[in-house]
């Protein structure tokens, strides 16, 4: 706005200084300069001489001095008018360099905005994080106690001491090398390998089949444990393990279901999944309600490695799904042509069907499938005399 001004203000003082300055003639001292020059050079000529060459000058310079103001007039006004225009186009592109200086800055500034905006949620989810690990029990290091899997250490140093729940190092038969797991200690008697659990949604489970394999997440917090390690596990020598599904609903409500003999085959295979007996009171949803909802003897699948049975497509609801992983948000799972089960499912968002969420379909309430807030899924050698 200043330049407007200073702009604005130079064009009223260059308007006023070319078109209204009175112009002062140069005639009358041209006329003296000659009479003075006649005196010197001759004060004896006659005065009828000296009178006409006075009128001739006298005309001469009425002459000039008739002209040179109208060519003046002329040129102040052509100046002025090129000043006024020179003037507007410069207030309108300095409007318009301003208009644009405005819209960056807005544009920086929603930017910004959003950039902020992330960041407190990352601080958020963060600080959730660290706040629920604060009150985890667990410790947040591994126990450096050596063994097969959780029920051969709690057999092994059980009797011994009392064995706290934790991280622990096992290397199972046929493992190429030991790793990490979480050992439940203090449910039932303990010796509980967890292979994988939900809590409140921080870590996707939206993955592809290399994810699924070896594993991702938090073991103090939600994670799966890998398919390789899986297998590892429960396919040792002369051990037969029992699967353990725990489930909490939206209001708390916790109920469960128990599988002897569960093993895995081999990734060639891709990991195809056996059950035994059944027992608890949440409902057998991985044999479901129909033939085809058996996920029993399934492969594993992912998004990218499809095993489901959909050939070419399977009817779920009502809706025609080629890809039970897709239909379920890309997560990974044991799936028969859907079936009622995908504990991998994420979590339930507003007016989404339960196909898109944790999933057992055989507990009801209501006449409808109960809303699973949590979940964790663990195994056990069956000969574990601490059982009940």
């Amino acid at each position: 706005m200043m330049h407007l001004f200073q702009a604005s203000l130079l064009f009223f003082n260059i308007c006023t200084f070319i078109c209204g300055e009175p112009i002062q003639g140069n005639c009358v001292h041209h006329s003296m300069d000659s009479s003075s020059a006649n005196v010197v050079e001759d004060e004896s000529n006659a005065k009828d001489e000296s009178k006409s060459n006075d009128t001739l000058y006298q005309e001469n310079c009425e002459e000039s001095y008739d002209v040179k103001p109208k060519v003046t007039r002329e040129e102040k006004h052509f100046m002025c008018r090129n000043l006024q225009n020179s003037i507007v186009s410069y207030t309108r592109s300095t409007k318009k360099l301003l208009r644009n200086m405005m819209d960056e800055q807005q544009a920086s500034l929603d930017y910004l905005s959003n950039q902020v905006n992330e960041l407190m949620n990352r601080v958020l989810l963060l600080t959730t994080e660290v706040f629920r690990k604060q009150l985890d029990s667990f410790p947040h290091r591994p126990v450096q106690s050596h063994g097969l899997d959780c029920t051969d250490i709690k057999d092994t140093i059980g009797s011994v001491t009392k064995t706290p729940s934790g991280l622990y190092i096992i290397h199972p038969e046929g493992a190429s090398h030991p790793f990490e797991v979480m050992c439940d200690m203090d449910y039932r008697g303990g010796g509980w390998t967890v292979i994988q659990k939900r809590i409140d949604g921080v870590i996707d489970f939206q993955r592809l089949w290399c994810d699924y394999l070896d594993g991702f997440g938090d073991l103090l917090g939600e994670f799966w444990l890998g398919l390789k390690k899986i297998f590892y596990i429960v396919n040792q020598k002369n051990t037969s393990f029992m699967l353990y599904v725990a489930l909490k609903s939206e209001d708390n409500t916790l109920a469960y279901a128990s599988y002897e003999n569960f093993w895995l085959e081999d990734e060639t295979r891709f990991f195809k999944l056996h059950l035994g007996r059944y027992s608890g009171n949440a409902g057998d949803a991985f044999r479901g309600l129909r033939k085809e909802d058996n996920q029993n003897a399934m492969p594993f699948s992912a998004s990218d490695v499809d095993n489901d049975g959909c050939r070419p497509m399977c009817l779920v609801c009502g809706q025609s799904v080629k890809s039970c992983s897709h239909f379920s948000n890309n997560t990974g799972w044991w799936f028969s042509q859907c079936g009622l089960a995908n504990l991998n499912g994420i979590h339930h968002f507003p007016r989404k069907l339960l196909g898109t969420g944790i999933q057992w379909g055989t507990w009801i309430k209501n006449n409808s499938p109960v809303k699973i807030k949590s979940v964790s899924m663990k195994i056990r050698r069956m000969y574990n005399p601490y059982f009940k």
